[in-house]
């Protein structure tokens, strides 16, 4: 069995693992980097990075990487709601004032090729095909040591990865999560995913978002030719059951309909040609980190919908944060545990500054988006008529979406704002003489945003 020694071992070549590598490597730590497979990716999820994500991956010397991938510029969302829509473009950055921010979409295997490249040519980085199996760890003090991993196509060529601190980075769908964190993922719909071919999208160089009594559907371009749809698919939905049809059926009757006149005709060809791809559309609250030797990035430590397009953004500023606490003047040895430990506690808050108001809104807008009952339908109205105000109302939201407003009161303001703005609507429309039931109806609109937005304050931002 061959053995490799380095400062730190990362498990998985994706956006995060990447990002981890070259930032760590550029410090002068040796890094070893495993990925089971260093061919181009072919997922469907990481393909628009929003503003402040953007920044993130400047800050961490990466920029570069956004080149050379047919990316389009995204300026911001437009929200359609039935046959009314508003265009809600990022507002000014309030850390660099005077320049407009800019998000970025693409293929998302381009861009992870383009990572991978980046971590291939940063100083003291190793990066390896291979599978990583199991945790070495010291059975009498708990500590990680590293990773047993076997070679890609001889599963009897075995090397045991030593380092002083091992990052897991391997998605979702993470093997090692279950050992070592105590939350869980949940799912409660699914992301069905096409590729559209020359598509006309309402307005150009935005992600749109097209609401209605059925799911939200999401549609942006990834290339000059080709825009990415996204058909979000609750459990159990009817109109996607095996008796009405299936999933196409779903897509032909229910979200073709819906879709502008410029996109009918390339949504239909899509189906027609058949390659459906789907992912479940997950919630994993992030878990304080206490295991010495061990840490949690990207996915496998956190996530949340992927409606508002935020995983990136989180990960890249996770990376910069977590490599800046743990830069050789904090920690000059990854061996003393102890001061490692105590950096990995300082960035499970430090980090709730970017990633919580994120998480946060990505949950409640999904909630209020995918209304099942009379009380969300009235807040996704309100939701909608709150956009249409403009001005703070819409460029403070768009603002947290972006990544660029970090904080969560300024979403808890904005949240019973809508709230507020939505019973007044009711009130507004309703006659005289069904005053009594408006009130009840008032009473539930306040109550059901308490529920929805509590349980993840609770999450992200309690002890």
């Amino acid at each position: 069995m061959a053995i490799h020694t380095s400062d730190i071992v990362i498990v998985g070549g994706g956006v995060a693992g990447c990002a981890t590598a070259v930032a760590f490597g550029r410090q002068g730590r040796t890094v070893v980097l495993l990925e089971r497979s260093l061919a181009q990716p072919e997922r469907v999820v990481g393909e628009l990075l929003q503003p402040g994500g953007v920044r993130a991956l400047h800050s961490l010397g990466m920029g570069d990487c956004l080149k050379n991938i047919d990316a389009v510029p995204c300026h911001g969302y437009r929200v359609s709601y039935f046959n009314e829509s508003v265009n809600i473009p990022y507002p000014d950055d309030p850390n660099a004032p005077g320049e407009r921010p800019e998000g970025c979409s693409f293929q998302h295997g381009r861009f992870i090729q383009n990572l991978r490249q980046a971590a291939i040519n940063a100083p003291n980085v190793t990066v390896v095909e291979a599978k990583a199996t199991d945790l070495l760890r010291d059975e009498d003090t708990g500590k990680v040591l590293g990773v047993l991993g076997c070679s890609v196509g001889d599963s009897k060529k075995v090397t045991e990865y030593y380092g002083s601190l091992t990052i897991v980075c391997d998605g979702y769908a993470s093997s090692f999560r279950k050992g070592y964190l105590p939350n869980k993922p949940s799912s409660q719909s699914k992301f069905w995913a096409l590729e559209l071919i020359d598509a006309k999208l309402p307005e150009p160089y935005y992600g749109h978002v097209f609401l209605s009594d059925a799911p939200p559907i999401l549609v942006y371009q990834i290339s000059p030719r080709q825009t990415r749809i996204f058909m979000d698919v609750p459990t159990g939905l009817p109109s996607a059951s095996p008796a009405a049809g299936g999933i196409k059926s779903h897509m032909l009757s229910v979200v073709l309909p819906r879709l502008p006149p410029g996109c009918q005709n390339s949504f239909r060809d899509a189906v027609a040609r058949g390659k459906f791809r789907s992912m479940p559309n997950s919630f994993l609250p992030p878990s304080e980190q206490k295991v010495p030797g061990l840490l949690f990035l990207g996915d496998a430590l956190n996530m949340r919908h992927p409606l508002t397009g935020g995983g990136m953004t989180v990960a890249f500023n996770d990376v910069l944060l977590i490599s800046k606490l743990l830069a050789p003047e904090n920690v000059p040895s990854l061996d003393n545990t102890r001061a490692v430990l105590e950096q990995i506690g300082h960035f499970h808050w430090a980090r709730k500054r970017s990633s919580s108001l994120i998480n946060i809104l990505a949950m409640a807008l999904y909630t209020l988006f995918a209304a099942k009952d009379t009380a969300l339908a009235a807040l996704k109205t309100g939701c909608f008529r709150y956009f249409q105000i403009g001005g703070r109302c819409k460029h403070e939201p768009c603002g947290m979406l972006a990544g660029l407003i970090r904080s969560p009161w300024v979403l808890v303001y904005h949240f019973f704002a809508v709230a507020f703005y939505s019973v007044w609507l009711v009130v507004a429309e309703a006659p005289i003489w069904k005053i009594p039931y408006t009130v009840v109806a008032a009473t539930m609109i306040i109550w059901k945003a308490c529920c929805v937005i509590g349980p993840y304050l609770i999450w992200e931002l309690m002890p």
